[in-house]
């Protein structure tokens, strides 16, 4: 099962999108907290990507290396080999947690890491380079079992999304931002593009619920964040382990499918207390 046939089974549980992998006792975007992802059964595992001075991609979320690393050096003015001998500090990272046996990935080594065992979400830090790392996915022969997502809030991003993205046929999610004066018009875009998954922020739910029936009638299934830093407005994770059915439940009740977070194990205990003998249908089950 690929991620398009996997995210349009209208019979799978909610996906559960493992933010950095599982990097509770590892370093985020790790192999160490992808390994732990996959050996979880988790439906996706989201990683962050930026391209190296030589042409290469890594896995890390800041615009420097001194978090993860210690080093206060921009990633993209180093080479892969300089970049893939840093060791990662544990965790998230900074002064608090300790420098690890584990060392900065290169995004080939995750692509071998994941093939055929959990579909990938990635977050490339730098529009213009989708298309470099979509060729990469391509050629390794991964590209449908990876998901590229840019924001779709203008005609301008639509026209870009379709000379970049979409005529290449790799799984796209839109961006839309239902917060924003003009959602109405977000809405509209994509409708018209019709990706496979549209990710949704909102100020206000009611939104989303008056609107899950449009998106369920393209075929474009909802993805939301949950992250405490990036949710909408109260629907965060620290909110959903105090009360989970006012926020993964009404997430759920609203039409949303797929959910990124920080906390997989509560949120997988939660589904399963809402869809018993629901199993993953992801890309190892296949």
């Amino acid at each position: 099962m690929n991620y398009l046939e996997y995210m349009a089974d209208p019979d799978r549980q909610c996906a559960i999108v493992a933010h950095r992998g599982i990097w509770k006792d590892a370093p985020e975007n790790s192999l160490l907290s992808i390994q732990r992802a996959i050996d979880a059964g988790y439906d996706v595992v989201e990683i962050d990507v930026r391209r190296t001075a030589d042409g290469e991609f890594v896995l890390l979320h800041d615009d420097t290396l001194e978090r993860m690393t210690g080093v206060n050096h921009e990633p993209e003015r180093m080479t892969l080999k300089e970049l893939t001998s840093l060791a990662l500090r544990n965790r998230d990272g900074g002064t608090g947690n300790p420098l690890t046996g584990e060392k900065l990935p290169g995004l080939r080594d995750v692509f071998e890491l994941t093939r055929d065992r959990i579909f990938i979400h990635l977050d490339i830090k730098h529009r213009h380079v989708i298309p470099e790392v979509l060729a990469q996915a391509k050629t390794m022969g991964v590209d449908r079992q990876v998901d590229f997502w840019a924001d779709l809030k203008s005609h301008a991003d639509l026209e870009w999304i379709r000379s970049n993205i979409i005529e290449q046929n790799v799984p796209f999610i839109a961006r839309t931002h239902l917060e924003d004066a003009d959602w109405r018009r977000q809405v509209k875009l994509v409708c018209e593009l019709k990706p496979f998954v549209c990710e949704a922020s909102f100020r206000d739910l009611s939104q989303v619920d008056a609107l899950q029936h449009r998106f369920h009638d393209a075929g474009i299934a909802l993805w939301v964040n949950t992250l405490d830093s990036v949710a909408s407005p109260g629907f965060t994770d620290s909110a959903a382990l105090k009360d989970p059915d006012a926020i993964w439940g009404r997430l759920l009740q609203a039409g949303f499918s797929a959910i990124q977070t920080d906390e997989m194990e509560a949120l997988r205990s939660y589904l399963d207390t809402k869809n018993p003998g629901i199993a993953g249908k992801g890309v190892a089950a296949v």
